[in-house]
């Protein structure tokens, strides 16, 4: 989910050499990593991929909606914007199961341009978190999860509401978001959640998944070099 590469191919096709520095880059780091596909890139850039050892993997659902308000949901949970990034990301972190040093990560958010963060309480305790990026009139939302602890108890559709309607404050017209796409075998919860707060099913856009094999042991060229475009 973390080690990814997007907007491949958005400018033009890309060439050998931009995919070779691209797994060099990778290889070096000693992690495999998924390839995006946009609906706007060429559409051969699968295939290339696929030639090289890709496996198309789980896919990314893209969803689309207005900035009205979605049908409330009961909850006993208060939402609330947060400044402090480190609550934020010790939420974040926990909901996702991550190791507590990827906190860090997500710590700066609360303080770049275009980010509004928040976080859903259960009385005093954090219990599930979520971001709002805006450039323009558009705004995504993401960076959403809720402790394990705090599950089905409305923290998610509590803070998509607060999203949204923060989203229209800012002037903002069009909202977007994504999960992972329905599958039988895997969690749908968020996707639910997602068509239950108004927004619309636009796209699912594939991940290619790189092979499984051992990182490179030696010198590895992973500077940028000209590439055709």
């Amino acid at each position: 989910m973390l080690n990814r590469v997007t907007g491949l191919g958005l400018t033009g096709t890309a060439g050998d050499a931009e995919l070779d520095e691209i797994d060099a880059f990778f290889r070096l780091h000693g992690v495999r990593y998924a390839v995006a596909l946009s609906p706007f890139a060429p559409t051969e850039i699968g295939g290339r991929l696929q030639a090289r050892g890709f496996e198309y993997g789980y896919a990314w659902a893209k969803f689309r909606r207005g900035v009205e308000d979605p049908e409330p949901v009961p909850t006993e949970l208060r939402v609330e914007a947060v400044t402090d990034g480190v609550l934020f990301g010790a939420v974040v972190t926990a909901a996702y199961e991550m190791p507590a040093t990827g906190a860090a990560w997500f710590a700066s958010l609360p303080e770049r341009e275009g980010w509004h963060c928040f976080v859903a309480f259960d009385g005093d305790e954090p219990a599930g978190a979520g971001a709002l990026f805006v450039r323009g009139s558009v705004g995504w939302l993401g960076v959403a999860g809720t402790a394990p602890e705090h599950r089905r108890k409305g923290a998610q559709n509590a803070i998509m509401a607060t999203r949204i309607r923060r989203g229209r404050e800012l002037g903002v017209t069009t909202l977007t978001t994504e999960t992972g796409e329905l599958v039988e075998d895997r969690p749908s919860n968020s996707y639910r959640n997602i068509l239950r707060t108004g927004f619309e099913l636009r796209y699912v856009r594939p991940n290619l998944v790189s092979p499984d094999r051992p990182a490179a042991t030696g010198p590895v060229d992973a500077s940028p070099r000209p590439t055709s475009r």
